[in-house]
C-alpha cells in the first residue's frame, strides 16, 4: 500500500486494540479527524480482542450492586496502591460503557431479559458481564471494529510502527513511524495524541500476549517527558495452560471452567494446596491471581509440582454433562488435542498477564507533556499492586472514551502547527543505520524474555534484579551499533531492533523498580523481603534526563 510521507490529524490515536478503537470513536464524536495506527491490523492485535472471559461493571438494576460496591474491590485488590480518582472513574463510568456497547450489537449475554452476571476472584458478587466464555474479547473487539467502519472522519492504517513522539516547545505535536509494508517513514502531526499500546508482558519468555505488547508506549512516552509509575507490578496469570500440548486454543482458557465448576488445584502429588498458603479455596476459585500464583510457584520449588513444572487443574470429578454445559463446543475443541477432561488432569502454570503499572495521567488521560494522553493498559495507577479480575476490558473501554474526549478538547482549542520539516530528525533516524546484517535479532529478543523471566518474574531477589540491570544494560549500549537502515519492505530485522530497544529500556524501568521497593505487595514478590511494609504504601515514579532514569518515591493521591 502506498502511503504518504506526512499525514495530519487533529488527534492521533497510537494503538488499535479495544481502549484505542474507543478512544478514536470518542474523539470522532467530538468532531475531530482522527488518525487510529497500529502495529498490526486495525483491531486484531493487542490484549482485547484476546480476552476470552469477563468483563467486570457494577450493573445497579433491582439493587443487587453499586459502582462503589466494585471500587471497594478494586481498591483491595490493589494494596493501597491504586489512585483512587482512576479507580473511581473505572468502576463508576463502567455501566454506561457497557449499555453502550450493548446498543451496539455487542451481545453481552441474558437471562430473563437480565445481563448473566458472573463470580471471579476478589468481587464480593457476582458482576462480571460476558458474551459467552470464550468469546468475550473477539465479540468487543468486532464490535468496535464495525463502529469505526461507520465513521468517515477516522482514518485506519494498519502495519504503522511509531519510532517516537515529537515534543516541542514542551508539547506533544505528533510522531514518526516506520511504514514496515514499504519501509519507508511517515511522519504524523496531530493536535493532541494517545498513547493506547497495552502492556509489555511479551516481554517474558511464558507470556498470553500478542507480539506487540513489548511495552512500546512506555518508552515512547517516557522519552517524550512523561512518567512512568508503578513499573515493577506485572500480573502473572496463575493457571495458564502448560501440558499437554494445546493448538489454536488461549492458554489462559481455564479461568471460566474454574468459574463454573470448580476446578480443583492439585501438586504434583495429587493433593490440594492453596489451603497451606493463607486462603481457602474449596474448588470455589475465590483465590487472587498473586496468591495462587505464589502458592503454585512455591510447590514447584519445593519439588511438589507436576512433570512439565506446574500444577494440576482437575475437572475430573464433573461429568461430560456438566462439562459440556459449561463449555459447549470448547469440549469438542479440547478432545481434537486429545484432552478428555473427565479422564485426565491438565498441567497450568503462572504465565505473564497484565501490567498495572504504565504511563502516569490523571482523570482526564492526561500526561505531564500537554498534548499527550494514555488509556487502557498503557496507563498506570488504577490498579494498583494488583489488578480485580475482569477490569481490564473496563479499564480499555472507559480510558479509551475518556482519553478520546479529552484529547478532542485539547486538539479544538488550538490547531496543528507542525509540518514536514519538523519531523526530519525523527524520520532521518528511521532511514540511518547499518547495510550488513551482523547480529540475530530473534535470539536477542529470546535472550531479554528469558532474562526477565528468570530474573525479574514473579519471584525477585536482589541478585537476580542486578543480574537483569546488567544484562538489560550491556545489550542496550550495543543497539545503537546494531540498528538496520530502512528502507526494506518488510525488514524483519528492522522490526525486531525496534522492539529489544524498547524491551531492554522498558525492562530496566521494571528491574529498577522492583530492585527498590524491598517488600513483597501484590504482584511484586521479593523473596529476600517477603512481608508487606507499611512503609512501602507509596507510589515509584520514573522519569528519564538525557539517557538516565530517575526514580523517586510519591505518596499515593488520596
Amino acid at each position: 500500500m502506498t502511503l504518504p510521507s506526512h499525514l495530519t490529524a487533529d488527534v492521533l490515536v497510537i494503538g488499535a486494540g479495544g481502549a484505542g478503537m474507543y478512544a478514536a470513536i470518542e474523539a470522532a464524536r467530538a468532531g475531530r479527524s482522527v488518525i487510529l495506527a497500529d502495529r498490526s491490523l486495525i483491531g486484531r492485535g493487542g490484549a482485547t480482542v484476546m480476552a476470552q472471559m469477563t468483563v467486570a461493571v457494577a450493573l445497579e438494576e433491582q439493587g443487587l450492586d453499586h459502582w462503589e460496591n466494585h471500587y471497594a474491590d478494586t481498591l483491595t485488590a490493589g494494596r493501597g496502591l491504586c489512585d483512587p480518582a482512576l479507580a473511581q472513574l473505572l468502576c463508576e463510568l463502567g455501566p454506561a460503557r457497557i449499555r453502550e456497547m450493548d446498543a451496539w450489537g455487542v451481545g453481552w449475554a441474558r437471562e430473563n431479559g437480565e445481563y448473566k452476571r458472573a463470580f471471579a476472584p476478589g468481587h464480593d458478587r457476582p458482576r462480571c458481564v460476558y458474551v459467552d466464555f470464550l468469546n468475550t474479547g473477539p465479540a468487543v473487539s468486532r464490535t468496535l471494529r464495525a463502529r469505526l467502519n461507520r465513521t468517515p472522519e477516522i482514518r485506519r492504517i494498519g502495519e504503522l510502527l511509531v519510532s517516537e513522539l515529537t515534543v516541542r516547545d514542551g508539547e506533544c505535536i505528533g510522531a514518526t513511524a516506520l511504514h514496515v509494508p514499504t519501509g519507508a517513514p511517515v511522519s504524523i502531526a496531530a493536535g493532541a495524541t494517545i498513547v493506547a499500546t497495552g502492556g509489555l508482558t511479551h516481554m517474558y519468555r511464558r507470556n498470553s500476549a500478542s507480539l506487540n505488547m513489548s511495552g512500546d508506549g512506555y518508552a515512547l512516552a517516557l522519552a517524550a517527558g512523561a512518567e512512568l509509575v508503578d513499573m515493577e507490578f506485572v500480573q502473572f496469570f496463575p493457571i495458564g495452560h502448560l501440558a499437554p500440548r494445546l493448538i489454536g486454543m488461549d492458554p489462559i482458557m481455564w479461568d471460566p471452567f474454574r468459574y463454573k465448576l470448580g476446578g480443583r488445584l492439585l501438586n504434583g502429588l495429587r493433593e490440594e494446596f492453596i489451603h497451606d498458603y493463607g486462603s481457602e479455596d474449596d474448588g470455589k476459585y475465590v483465590v487472587t491471581r498473586d496468591l495462587a500464583t505464589y502458592a503454585i510457584e512455591k510447590e514447584v520449588a519445593a519439588g511438589r509440582g507436576s512433570p512439565h513444572g506446574g500444577a494440576y487443574l482437575s475437572f475430573e470429578h464433573c461429568s461430560e454433562a456438566e462439562l459440556r454445559a459449561a463449555g459447549g463446543p470448547v469440549i469438542d475443541r479440547l478432545a481434537a488435542n486429545g484432552i478428555d477432561l473427565t479422564k485426565q488432569a491438565v498441567e497450568v502454570a503462572p504465565i505473564a498477564h497484565y501490567h498495572m503499572g504504565g504511563v502516569r495521567v490523571d482523570a482526564k488521560m492526561a500526561t505531564s507533556v500537554p498534548g499527550l494522553y494514555a488509556a487502557g493498559e498503557a496507563v498506570g495507577g488504577a490498579n494498583g499492586a494488583n489488578r480485580l479480575s475482569g477490569n481490564a476490558i473496563t479499564e480499555a473501554l472507559v480510558f479509551g472514551c475518556q482519553a478520546g474526549a479529552s484529547a478532542a478538547e485539547h486538539a479544538a482549542r488550538g490547531r496543528v502547527r507542525a509540518d514536514v520539516m519538523t519531523f526530519d530528525a525523527a524520520r532521518r533516524r528511521i532511514t540511518e543505520g547499518v547495510t550488513t546484517r551482523g547480529f540475530n535479532p530473534a535470539a536477542l529478543i529470546e535472550a531479554v524474555q528469558s532474562t526477565m523471566q528468570d530474573d525479574v518474574g514473579p519471584f525477585r531477589t536482589e541478585s537476580s534484579l542486578r543480574r537483569a540491570l546488567d544484562t538489560l544494560g550491556a545489550l542496550r549500549k550495543e543497539l545503537p551499533g546494531l540498528k538496520p537502515a530502512a528502507g526494506t519492505a518488510f525488514d524483519g530485522a528492522l522490526v525486531d531492533w525496534y522492539d529489544l530497544a524498547t524491551m531492554t529500556r522498558v525492562g530496566t524501568c521494571v528491574a529498577s523498580a522492583a530492585l527498590a521497593r524491598n517488600e513483597s505487595r501484590g504482584a511484586h514478590q521479593r523473596e529476600d523481603f517477603p512481608g508487606l511494609d507499611a512503609q512501602w504504601g507509596v507510589n515509584q515514579i520514573i522519569a528519564l534526563a538525557g539517557d538516565t532514569l530517575h526514580l523517586e518515591r510519591q505518596a499515593v493521591p488520596s
